[in-house]
């Protein structure tokens, strides 16, 4: 019981985590306009980049990242909180190993579809690929990195975002299937991964046009 009262409150936070439109504030705040109206019309920090600038554009990239990160720690936080009322009888070891990666799959998922699909913005939103590395960081730090330095890397040759993230989503998918973890995180690392190309779909239609714009130029993201 416990756990699913646990899980419905944290998913429900996670999905109020990543709904939050961090670019559309950004624009709101910074600069008094919609952002949804300028460049390429993404709430996403590419596009906060170039409407409104690098730092920004950075301040986005991080509170983006760290919707990710908070709804794994709330979730975890929230178990063992639950277990500290004194009307709920403590879980075992294997209780805890078993249960919590799976409400932690639930909030990463939740957390995703909040940033795309936000509440406050009419169900639209960004591509979630900056929140998903927060997930990757805060669930496995070493999945987290790889994607990273992937989406780095990409980013310094090619200076094409959307390739970047995507490659870093293939990347997390690989080492999450390759290294010692929890079923239910291959789950959200793969259902995850999958979900952040879809939502790229019209970039790799760009991509194979040869018309995706590169870093510091104007065009969608």
């Amino acid at each position: 019981m416990v756990f699913w009262i646990a899980s419905v409150v944290g998913t429900a936070i996670a999905y109020l985590f990543g709904s939050m439109p961090t670019g559309y504030l950004a624009g709101k705040l910074l600069k008094g306009i919609d952002i949804r109206e300028h460049g390429s019309k993404s709430v996403g920090a590419t596009n906060v980049l170039r409407t409104m600038g690098k730092w920004p554009a950075l301040v986005v990239l991080l509170v983006d990242v760290l919707k990710g990160v908070g709804a794994v720690v709330f979730v975890h936080w929230l178990y063992a909180w639950f277990y500290t009322l004194q009307s709920v009888a403590p879980p075992t070891v294997p209780d805890l190993q078993t249960w919590v990666p799976w409400s932690v799959c639930l909030a990463g998922l939740a957390v995703l579809l909040g940033h795309s699909r936000s509440i406050w913005l009419n169900f639209a939103g960004g591509k979630s690929a900056a929140t998903g590395l927060g997930v990757l960081l805060a669930m496995s730090w070493p999945v987290g990195l790889g994607a990273a330095a992937v989406f780095a890397i990409v980013l310094a040759i090619f200076r094409i975002v959307s390739l970047g993230s995507m490659l870093a989503a293939l990347t997390a998918i690989a080492l999450i299937c390759g290294l010692e973890q929890p079923l239910p995180y291959r789950l959200l690392v793969i259902a995850g991964g999958i979900y952040v190309i879809v939502r790229h779909r019209a970039n790799i239609q760009r991509l194979l046009a040869g018309t995706e714009p590169r870093l510091g130029r104007g065009g969608p993201d």
